[in-house]
């Protein structure tokens, strides 16, 4: 049977390093446009920011690993077109010009996915740049070290920690959003005023409710205005992060796919046809908060997508969990975690949810030091079921964020999770670690309601 891989970051790796291993001697033909694999986007923030010293460092495989594995690894090969009902993939080699024809008998489209570029007058200038691969990454390093003013465009993940990197650089960071919160995806607003609160005090100039309107170039070419909906800001560097869309263009109206083009997947990881199999930021992901799919681009859902492919590929043998879109982050001293869906993002998922908000010490206040937690918990009104998390302490609590993750997954209620067996040492937490104080805190939300509701019917 041919495999042939169309496409080789984390989902592609993940998939051709499972087949290869539960399949010794099966014949899989690796497509990749870029000259490398594997590259963890999510470190550039930290090359940037010196905390990673070597950008090579930021790869866990290479070609030459896939080929001892026993793949066809062609590099800076382009697939152009996939004709679905003959099963052949029209390939272009982009160091040769040569093309030619491969055919298959199962597809794997691992094509992940690229940064959206807004059609703005002026996008074009060499001083607006992209933030996602290896060799952005390598500009990125190469044109900051003479660069005082540095604009970053888009207030999520990667915004944010190209933000703090640049800071802490001691670059003049200037952070543009057309929301009216950073990180909005992820937490609630009184996490997000919280750290909006930090980058202000560390003198990033922060722009909320502003959408770019275009880039203009100075006469020398050496400095950029951002023009927004609001004002105007001079940069010598833009790094625009406004988010991802799939690479699906390929198949496009061969097999189902969200409006934006993320394709849909069963738990087995084949899309409507039966012999095409999708992993990784290409794909929709199956939702657990609400059953249903989500276009949630992460490294840790390719990688288990990938997994899956690889075992499901010559007949299906393991179902996928889902994704509970689980995330941490590091920011000026607070540890962040979150999963799920948010107070403010749950109705945009068909949710009716209530939620609580709770703050405390994480561990008895008798030893010597100590920090608070600030917690949210999230859950469906009438199953009480938990759907979503959010934690942040200058104590690294973004563990406890992966145990909500589980709780969701696990169909749990805040019942459950106010009576899990968690240890108790006064080293890490209290006899009631926090999350189980976080659910007791629902509970009693919840018959402080009840005993309303009980009053308002018997006055009645």
């Amino acid at each position: 049977m041919k495999v042939v891989v169309v496409g080789c970051t984390h989902a592609g790796t993940s998939a051709v390093k499972t087949i290869l291993s539960e399949n010794p001697g099966a014949d899989v033909t690796i497509f990749e446009r870029n000259d490398n694999v594997s590259f963890l986007s999510c470190g550039i923030a930290l090359y940037v920011g010196g905390v990673v010293k070597e950008a090579e460092s930021l790869f866990y495989s290479n070609p030459e690993e896939l080929k001892s594995l026993g793949a066809t690894v062609n590099m800076e090969h382009d697939v152009t077109n996939i004709d679905t009902e003959n099963k052949v993939v029209s390939v272009k080699n982009l160091q040769t010009g040569e093309t030619f024809e491969q055919a298959y008998d199962k597809l794997v489209m691992t094509t992940g996915s690229w940064p959206i570029i807004p059609p703005i007058k002026g996008i074009e200038s060499k001083n607006v740049v992209l933030c996602k691969n290896y060799n952005q990454a390598q500009e990125i390093i190469a044109r900051k070290v003479d660069k005082t003013k540095i604009t970053v465009v888009g207030g999520g993940y990667i915004g944010i920690e190209l933000v703090e990197a640049f800071a802490t650089d001691g670059k003049e960071v200037t952070l543009i959003d057309g929301l009216d919160r950073i990180l909005n995806k992820y937490l609630d607003p009184e996490f997000t005023d919280i750290l909006e609160d930090e980058l202000r005090n560390r003198g990033v100039k922060i722009q909320l409710n502003e959408l770019v309107q275009g880039f203009e170039d100075n006469e020398a070419g050496d400095i950029t205005t951002v023009v927004t909906s609001g004002g105007s800001y001079e940069s010598e560097l833009v790094i625009l992060c406004v988010g991802f869309r799939p690479s699906t263009e390929l198949l496009k109206d061969k097999v189902d796919m969200l409006p934006n083009g993320a394709i849909i997947v069963d738990d087995y990881m084949r899309t409507s046809n039966p012999d095409i199999f999708a992993a990784g930021d290409s794909c929709a992901v199956n939702y657990n908060p609400n059953g249903g799919h989500a276009y949630i681009p992460l490294a840790t859902n390719a990688v288990r997508m990938g997994f899956l492919v690889g075992k499901n590929i010559f007949e299906p043998k393991m179902k996928y969990r889902g994704t509970q879109s689980t995330s941490g982050l590091h920011l000026f001293g607070f540890n962040i975690g979150s999963t799920g869906v948010t107070d403010s993002s749950s109705k945009a998922f068909g949710l009716e949810t209530k939620s609580v908000l709770f703050e405390d010490f994480y561990r008895p206040e008798f030893m010597p030091s100590n920090e608070k937690i600030l917690m949210r918990l999230v859950y469906e009104k009438d199953t009480l079921r938990i759907v979503g998390g959010q934690v942040m302490s200058k104590y690294d609590v973004t563990q406890s964020a992966n145990t909500l993750s589980l709780a969701i997954q696990g169909r749990m209620t805040i019942e459950d999770l106010a009576l899990v067996d968690f240890f108790f040492q006064p080293h890490f937490d209290r006899p009631w670690n926090y999350l189980n104080l976080l659910a007791h805190k629902a509970l009693e939300q919840e018959n402080m309601l009840n005993h309303v509701d009980v009053e308002s019917f018997d006055q009645a």
